[in-house]
């Protein structure tokens, strides 16, 4: 008899043992198949989302819509000012550069005109004597002078530097040589006529004596 409860007993606790694991499974089955369907709703919405745009783009038909009239000429329109204004901007930047190119010429034409005034003022000047510098017409004459270098001046003309200086071609005109031990080579000893520049061009090259 001992033997046999014992048997019932073991047979109670397997059964127990099965219904628990049983219950275990399903439990963790539905887990699983919440998480799917989730996802699964996840995807699906995604899906339709995509189709709506999709028809959005397309017609009734399933084709995609062709641009209205309206459209297309508010786009021509608005490549065709774009292009105007591009091209009224390169005329505006051309108008410039020739305004400033013809006012370069204009000024260089009005300063080369006004230099033989500066060399007859200065060539005047020197032959005043010491003793008559203090004569009202000859002070008058000197202040003209300087009025006339200061304008052009402030109009960024300005002497070329010659004497003592090495010859450069580019600024200097050499219509004399001498031969001179105490003066280096190509050095300038003496300068006949004042060069002048305006702004960054030469508008008058300095006359010189150099020596060999």
């Amino acid at each position: 008899m001992k033997g046999g409860i014992i048997k019932v007993s073991e047979v109670n606790n397997k059964e127990k043992d099965l219904e628990e694991k049983i219950l275990e499974e399903d439990n963790n089955t539905d887990v699983d198949n919440t998480e799917e369907d989730i996802v699964d709703g996840e995807v699906t919405q995604a899906t339709e989302d995509e189709e709506e745009t999709e028809k959005a783009k397309k017609g009734f038909f399933g084709k995609e819509k062709k641009k209205d009239k309206k459209d297309i000429q508010i786009d021509e329109l608005t490549d065709k000012y774009k292009r105007t204004m591009a091209e009224f901007d390169n005329f505006r930047k051309r108008t410039e550069k020739e305004k400033s190119a013809m006012y370069e010429v204009g000024a260089r034409d009005v300063i080369e005109k006004i230099l033989p005034v500066v060399d007859n003022f200065e060539r005047g000047l020197k032959t005043v004597a010491e003793e008559e510098k203090d004569n009202p017409f000859v002070d008058g004459m000197d202040k003209i002078y300087k009025q006339l270098m200061k304008t052009l001046e402030d109009m960024d003309v300005k002497p070329i530097e010659a004497l003592d200086k090495e010859f450069d071609p580019a600024f200097h005109n050499a219509v004399m040589h001498v031969d001179d031990e105490n003066v280096g080579e190509n050095v300038i000893v003496e300068e006949f006529q004042k060069g002048y520049m305006y702004r960054n061009t030469v508008v008058r090259h300095s006359m010189v004596k150099v020596a060999n």
